[in-house]
């Protein structure tokens, strides 16, 4: 299930972010196609993911220290 989480996390934060960008980027002047938008939000996919799986190693390293410290 952690999998279809991760799946899903992934499918709805792409559908926001190009809602988001189709709905905010006109009040700031920018004006983008829908292939564009799509483009967009992949790439804000990508760099959500990647950041994710940084911060998740890094706090799996400190919980992973602080045990080690801890027992020794």
């Amino acid at each position: 299930m952690s999998l279809v989480e991760s799946v899903a996390n992934v499918i709805i934060g792409y559908g926001v972010a190009v809602v988001t960008q189709i709905l905010i980027f006109p009040i700031f002047g920018l004006h983008t196609t829908l292939e564009q938008n799509l483009q967009m939000g992949a790439v804000f996919t990508v760099v959500s993911i990647a950041r994710s799986f940084a911060l998740r190693r890094l706090f799996e390293a400190v919980r992973i220290a602080s045990n080690q410290s801890r027992f020794s």
